[in-house]
């Protein structure tokens, strides 16, 4: 992906954000050279990668195969272990008509997600087999507390305002119809390090072509610009 087109996302998804009525931290807008004067009081945010996140899933075709995020705020795994501090995660997503997120699961993880307007979330889902493969067994899942059981690899599209829930083991692929979608994850902590099973070999970060300079750090790339130690 070139720069230019990252910044023209990032510049994008604020306006959707703030139209849809939700708003992003003061860190969201923290240019590079901001970063360099910031010290160990935000330390957090580098360890949480909280911020901004674009992935092409190593497909190089982000307007096919791509994801926005903006990571809120978000807790260390450890205190999964104590039950003591942030146990929990929360995410924005931009997703757009026909883009998808490739099917994976998460090991730990269950997540909400929410459908905050634009247009329809579409998602198609399969239990993860034994052998991480796509079981024909039927899926359980909840949408806005109702049970539904569903055939191995359903579609189901949640309006505006809806919201379900992936368990762990729970192969999910998704994508927009009918216009972009701004979409809510609420979730237990999130190590996406550790906690994220593609079906297909895919990549995170995408190759970056710097054609202009940086509006805003990605979460991978805070270190280029915050060297506290």
């Amino acid at each position: 992906m070139k720069r230019s087109e990252i910044n023209a996302l990032m510049r994008e998804a604020s306006d959707f954000i703030q139209k849809r009525g939700f708003y992003l931290p003061s860190f969201a807008y923290w240019s590079g050279e901001i970063w360099k004067t910031k010290g160990e009081k935000v330390r957090e945010i580098v360890d949480r990668q909280l911020g901004w996140d674009i992935t092409d899933f190593g497909l190089g075709d982000f307007r096919k195969y791509g994801l926005l995020l903006f990571t809120i705020r978000n807790g260390d795994p450890q205190n999964l272990k104590t039950m003591k501090g942030k146990i929990y995660c929360e995410k924005l997503l931009i997703v757009n008509e026909g883009q998808i997120t490739p099917f994976h699961f998460h090991w730990t993880k269950t997540e909400d997600i929410i459908n905050r307007g634009g247009g329809k979330l579409a998602m198609q889902l399969y239990n993860a087999s034994k052998d991480e493969g796509l079981a024909e067994t039927d899926v359980t899942i909840s949408v806005d507390g109702e049970q539904r059981i569903l055939k191995a690899g359903s579609i189901i599209e949640l309006e505006p305002g809806e919201s379900v829930t992936y368990p762990s083991f729970l192969y999910h692929q998704f994508w927009g119809v009918g216009g972009k979608i701004l979409v809510g994850e609420v979730s237990v902590v999130n190590d996406d390090h550790i906690d994220n099973r593609f079906y297909q070999n895919v990549g995170r970060f995408p190759q970056i072509e710097e054609d202009e300079p940086i509006l805003y750090p990605l979460v991978n790339e805070y270190s280029r610009f915050y060297q506290f130690v």
